[in-house]
């Protein structure tokens, strides 16, 4: 079975099991250990063909693994996507109606004259969301990439990140010009909140290393918040941590105006331009260049073109650190811009 050129290489389970829960919120999970710490989500399915995270979420509520400090919500979030997933055309269920990482908000969540089957989800999953300290929102790629981490444009992402120490490529950015992520929501995206949120690409969407690094993420990312021990966790999930990490800050993105955009050569992400002025594509006829030398292609893919989507995302390296977590919080103290 393929998706397009890329194998389907998992097998995408059965989550009816969990839609029911104690929360009220339909496939959203939450646990309190009763005893004082950060409320940590990790989420999946916020887009519908991204299954990684989905297999992640489910091993962890099949685990029955509880806090022991703080809570920890497990939810899986466009579902309906999820459900309509048809191999034959597995990019068609990233969506329903519109990208539910593009809703996220207050302004357009409370605007009831706007409805979609995204927006209904969005606004039932809110009110657990606006109690959460540090999200984990698992996703994964259209291309064959390496992973990398999004940190948001905040310091407070970017020391979080480090700290968590996987997957090697911090991406710090602003989003998307379609619409706000669920990582920038609310005190997530504001450097006056002690709230924090990461957002990890595990690799390309059917890909078995996806999910392994799904797993190892989500380990590592239970463990800096403090809010379970090791043991408490499956077996294997932890890998060993890259030699170095580097920090790339997206100076631009490159956003398409029309159906006629074409890369130049096939870029998959990550590729490193070294020269300035080096022509990456094509834009209604007119080249798009790399606007400065060991220029960073951020996740290009033309999988989802239209007017408004962004196709690329250009990023300059700003250091280099060897990768070691520096323990704390996944809740660390309030950050400022970087």
């Amino acid at each position: 079975m393929t998706g397009d050129a890329y194998p389907i290489e998992v097998r995408f389970p059965d989550i009816s099991a969990h839609e029911q829960s104690d929360c009220g919120v339909p496939y959203v999970h939450t646990f309190d250990s009763d005893v004082r710490g950060p409320h940590v989500m990790i989420n999946a399915l916020t887009h519908g063909n991204e299954v990684c995270g989905a297999i992640v979420v489910d091993e962890l509520l099949r685990h029955r693994l509880r806090p022991r400090r703080g809570k920890l919500t497990l939810s899986f979030a466009n579902v309906a996507a999820y459900l309509s997933f048809d191999p034959a055309k597995p990019d068609a269920s990233r969506f329903v109606d519109q990208d539910f990482n593009r809703v996220w908000t207050a302004a357009i969540l409370d605007d009831t004259s706007r409805t979609s089957s995204e927006l209904s989800r969005a606004r039932e999953m809110r009110p657990v969301i606006d109690t959460v300290d540090a999200l984990l929102d698992l996703h994964s790629m259209h291309e064959k990439s390496a992973p990398l981490i999004v940190s948001g444009p905040l310091q407070k992402g970017i020391d979080l990140a480090l700290r968590l120490g996987t997957p090697a490529t911090v991406i710090c950015d602003e989003g998307h010009p379609e619409g706000r992520r669920m990582r920038d929501y609310e005190g997530f995206g504001a450097g006056s909140s002690p709230k924090n949120a990461l957002l990890i690409e595990c690799g390309q969407h059917w890909e078995q290393r996806a999910v392994d690094v799904a797993r190892d993420a989500t380990a590592r990312f239970l463990l800096l918040a403090g809010i379970v021990d090791e043991t408490d966790l499956p077996q294997g999930w932890i890998a060993p941590l890259p030699p170095a990490m580097r920090v790339v800050r997206v100076t631009e993105p490159v956003v398409a105006t029309s159906l006629d955009f074409a890369f130049a050569q096939p870029f998959t992400g990550l590729e490193t331009i070294a020269e300035a002025g080096t022509v990456i594509g094509w834009s209604n006829g007119q080249p798009v260049r790399t606007p400065y030398d060991n220029c960073v292609l951020v996740m290009p893919s033309l999988r989802q073109l239209r007017p408004g989507v962004t196709v690329v995302r250009l990023g300059k390296i700003e250091r280099t650190v060897e990768a070691a977590p520096q323990g704390g919080s996944a809740n660390p103290p309030q950050g400022t811009d970087s």
